[in-house]
């Protein structure tokens, strides 16, 4: 189905995605998003509609420079721990999940080209908070409780599931294991803190290490994101893990994860500043070419790290 038996972005060429989703819509968009879920939105016209304004930007810089784009799903949120504590049934998370494939669906067709290729990705989140979880699930517990979002995303259009801000390497072994169960691709995505550790203290490289260790080199690739480029910029050393790190969806803010946490209002950083970290760190990440942005971001970050990208 699609591209799910070879991810296009695997061969090289530029490919972006989309931004910080959730901040865009409550701090931009004055929309109310409790559990900091987007995906409730997929429940009525005006949902769908405030969703499809904040994709199409992305999607048209993408096709517009030529660029491949992956269509990262509204769906973060969107698991079964999380849906309980919105008040949604198991099968109300099933039809929204459907329902967020559908939009990446009709965004697809009306921006995907020969040139510019659009890549659906159901998008899984952590099961608890993506910044200092209390409860760590082994990866058997992962891979049970996230076979419920992948298995859904595994009867849509979706090309592979992107999990984003693994704080700790058990869960995405899990998740790893669930997508391989449903014959869908996976991509990893850490969160580090500034000292470029991962919230449990783990380092990055050791965190990928293990996660391909116990899954056979499962992931298609790994990505970091929730975190700005001056806290990890210092750990990219030369070693063979930084060839597994594909994607980047950076912070606009250089504050931590506690105080982003209790921020009021939103840090969006410089643009500029932000597109000219991530050029620099072309040169030590060589396999990276998926980019976008987190936290604080919109698509005035992401044209700017689009413009200021090396080519060639």
């Amino acid at each position: 189905m699609g591209y799910r038996s070879r991810l296009p972005q695997l061969d090289g060429g530029l490919f972006l995605t989309d931004g910080g989703i959730e901040t865009t819509l409550i701090f931009h968009e004055g929309l109310d998003l409790p559990e900091f879920a987007a995906f409730p939105l997929l429940r009525d016209d005006d949902g769908r509609a405030a969703l499809r304004r904040y994709y199409e930007p992305y999607a048209a810089l993408a096709r517009d420079r030529g660029a491949g784009f992956v269509l990262e799903s509204p769906t973060w949120r969107a698991s079964p721990r999380w849906a309980e504590r919105l008040g949604h049934s198991l099968d109300e998370l099933d039809t929204l999940n459907r329902r967020a494939i559908e939009l990446m669906v009709e965004l697809r067709d009306e921006f995907s080209t020969d040139a510019a290729p659009v890549v659906i990705s159901g998008c899984v989140g952590p099961h608890d908070d993506g910044y200092d979880p209390s409860v760590l699930l082994s990866a058997d517990e992962a891979e049970d409780y996230h076979s419920v979002q992948i298995g859904t995303f595994a009867g849509t259009e979706a090309d592979m599931v992107t999990a984003v801000t693994m704080t700790y390497a058990d869960e995405a072994v899990g998740v790893t294991r669930a997508a391989r169960a449903a014959g869908m691709p996976a991509v990893i995505s850490f969160t580090v803190e500034t000292d470029g550790r991962l919230p449990s203290g783990q380092a990055l490289g050791d965190a990928i290490a293990e996660t391909d260790a116990a899954t056979g080199s499962g992931p298609a690739y790994y990505m970091i994101n929730c975190a700005h480029p001056t806290h990890f910029e210092a750990i990219l050393e030369d070693e063979p893990w930084r060839e597994r790190v594909r994607g980047l969806r950076a912070n606009a803010s250089t504050k931590s994860h506690a105080e982003l946490d209790e921020a009021e209002e939103l840090d969006d950083g410089d643009p500029q500043d932000l597109g000219k970290r991530y050029a620099a760190l072309a040169a030590k990440l060589p396999a990276l070419n998926v980019l976008g942005g987190c936290c604080g971001t919109d698509h005035r970050h992401v044209t700017a790290v689009c413009e200021l990208w090396p080519r060639g």
